[in-house]
């Protein structure tokens, strides 16, 4: 193992979250079968404290956890000049087989994660705190999820051997190597664009329809989830050839490094805040039938529409810059 500071901060919060995580979802079957708002008995109060307490408590961990996504990239980005053959993270992740793994799940991790706070966020602005049980059903699925994504961080950091000689970003990201991520960087540019460019018109739509009138939440979070993973196919396979300006270059994570003034950072945090804000948005559509919810559910989806109208606008007009400014030319 190499040992780092962010690695062990990494390898701390990850386990931190992990097992509060487990312990929420244990408080989260006593949950499902004895909770009841109504009772005042002694099991019932300090069932309430507990959930009080834990969700608090997670809140500020889930929070660190959308960070702790970034930083782990950064890290592996970070620790490339120690392995032969390894030019940024692409490499640095492939030099074991827990890296890609981890990444993938702690990216669906952090896109729950997002989604549960706007559901404990929703149901902290009422007395009677009526998603109690179905945000605590969710951390019972969420915890063997966490638990799953510490053993491979950790399988990860404890496998790195300096020794070791990896791919580069070439050969992984490479049109002609057979690989998934090759597929994706192969693929003709003008429908990966459209693609792109139409879910985020009609995400964008839908956005200002939610804000404006409260109504297409279900439609914006679809919308949103879908210009998330054409936004991203998209930067692979065309957006990245004109921020790097070169023909054969597709890597999505040297768009993190300093010579493209980290601009990966910016345009990822920009579609992981509008894709979470659209789908909390259409998340919270079936609780506006909940009548303590009825008068504070509308403004809040009309906030989360609002973000993630600007994140996926900014995201936009950035990439479009891009490609208008760029020398590079199909």
């Amino acid at each position: 193992m190499i040992f780092n500071p962010a690695i062990i901060a990494l390898l701390l919060s990850s386990t931190a979250t992990a097992g509060l995580l487990v312990y929420a979802a244990v408080i989260g079957i006593q949950v499902l079968h004895g909770w009841n708002p109504l009772s005042g008995s002694e099991g019932q109060l300090l069932l309430e404290r507990k959930t009080s307490l834990v969700s608090t408590i997670l809140g500020y961990l889930l929070c660190f956890h959308l960070v702790a996504l970034m930083l782990f990239i950064h890290t592996a980005d970070a620790l490339h000049p120690l392995f032969t053959g390894a030019m940024c993270a692409a490499g640095t992740l492939n030099v074991n087989g827990f890296g890609y793994p981890a990444l993938l799940l702690k990216l669906f991790n952090t896109l729950a994660a997002g989604l549960w706070l706007i559901i404990n966020h929703a149901d902290n602005q009422v007395h009677d705190f009526p998603l109690v049980r179905p945000k605590y059903a969710a951390l019972i699925v969420m915890a063997p999820l966490a638990a799953l994504e510490t053993f491979l961080v950790a399988g990860y950091f404890t496998g790195l051997k300096a020794n070791v000689i990896t791919s580069c970003c070439g050969s992984l990201f490479g049109g002609d190597q057979g690989t998934f991520a090759g597929g994706i960087a192969s693929l003709p540019p003008m429908p990966a664009t459209a693609t792109f460019y139409a879910a985020a018109f009609v995400t964008l739509a839908a956005a200002f329809f939610v804000w404006r009138w409260g109504r297409g939440a279900i439609l914006l979070a679809v919308a949103g989830m879908i210009t998330f993973l054409a936004a991203l196919v998209a930067l692979i396979s065309v957006f990245s050839l004109y921020i790097y300006e070169i023909p054969t270059h597709h890597c999505p994570f040297c768009l993190l490094q300093k010579e493209y003034n980290g601009i990966g950072y910016l345009l990822y945090s920009l579609l992981l805040v509008g894709s979470v804000s659209a789908a909390g948005s259409g998340l919270l559509q079936p609780a506006r039938k909940i009548p303590s919810l009825g008068r504070t559910l509308p403004s809040l989806q009309k906030r989360l529409a609002l973000a993630a109208f600007f994140s996926i606008a900014t995201f936009t007009l950035l990439v479009t810059l891009k490609m208008m400014t760029s020398s590079f030319r199909f």
